[in-house]
């Protein structure tokens, strides 16, 4: 198998240092339609900055470089060990070049090994598939949004929510407002409905995959993502808790199979560095999106 281990770096660098477009986009709508002057337009004026800076220094957009969560989706006959090893070689040099802040540290010892590698970390998902193609999707997920999820069991009387997307709304809605400042808003929801305990966290976070201007090819999850955004939106939370009119950019939802016993609604927050790239290895030849 070729190396491709400075391409990973490179993903790495980029997800990083470089915020999505779609992103940025989404952050300089917000800025226009907060009042002027106003604690919550100075707020993105300032992130918006930090974006600029970041890109043209190379330097991480947030101290906080947060997990590694690699998905790899592989052809037939591809070595997985190989592709987490190189992996692994990558995160440790980009730690080395400060992509990364050395992140992991030992929970029964406290030892930070100053590379970023340790038992299960960085996070790895592989996924063989019928493409001809290797694709590589990287998100870093931030410490302090990751602190500010919420996971509900319905029906939950406190909020009145039955098993129904009615109580899906109101335990994100919930989620969202519970978090106050503390995720970094503007924020992207990711919420996942149904599943086990494990299997939700897992499909929320892959909503910060998907595009902004995306549609759920669901339309009654649509329909509730649109609303979710507009309604999070009237909270008077605002960027970084301040106060505005936008807490969230955008709410993602999917579903998964669940037993009749459980009714799991998972509610993931990824603050306002949504750092996210994707490598494609095909005939030789890499890009990086």
């Amino acid at each position: 198998m070729e190396n491709l281990v400075p391409h990973f770096i490179e993903l790495i660098r980029r997800s990083s240092t470089d915020l999505p477009a779609d992103m940025e986009t989404a952050l300089r709508r917000a800025r226009e339609q907060e009042d002027p002057t106003s604690a919550a337009q100075s707020t993105l004026d300032v992130i918006l900055e930090n974006v600029r800076l970041s890109r043209e220094r190379s330097t991480p957009i947030c101290q906080d470089t947060g997990t590694p969560i690699f998905y790899i989706y592989y052809p037939a006959g591809w070595s997985t060990l190989a592709l987490k090893q190189q992996i692994r070689t990558a995160v440790a040099e980009a730690t080395a070049r400060s992509y990364l802040r050395p992140n992991s540290v030992d929970t029964l010892t406290g030892k930070n090994p100053g590379n970023n590698l340790g038992d299960d970390f960085p996070s790895f998902h592989f996924e063989e598939w019928e493409e001809d193609y290797l694709k590589v999707d990287l998100m870093l997920k931030g410490g302090g949004c990751e602190n500010v999820g919420a996971q509900y069991s319905l029906p939950d009387t406190r909020l009145g929510a039955n098993r129904d997307l009615e109580g899906v709304r109101r335990a994100v809605l919930d989620a969202v407002q519970q978090a106050q400042g503390m995720g970094c808003a503007p924020a992207v929801i990711g919420v996942a409905v149904g599943g086990d305990r494990g299997a939700s966290y897992i499909k929320s976070k892959e909503q910060f995959y998907r595009p902004l201007d995306d549609t759920n090819p669901d339309p009654k999850l649509a329909a509730l993502e649109g609303r979710l955004t507009r309604e999070a939106n009237t909270l008077g939370i605002g960027p970084m808790g301040f106060g505005g009119k936008t807490t969230v950019l955008s709410v993602k939802i999917d579903s998964l199979e669940r037993l009749p016993a459980s009714y799991f609604v998972t509610a993931s927050y990824m603050c306002w560095a949504d750092r996210r790239r994707t490598l494609i290895y095909r005939n030789g030849q890499v890009t990086i999106e």
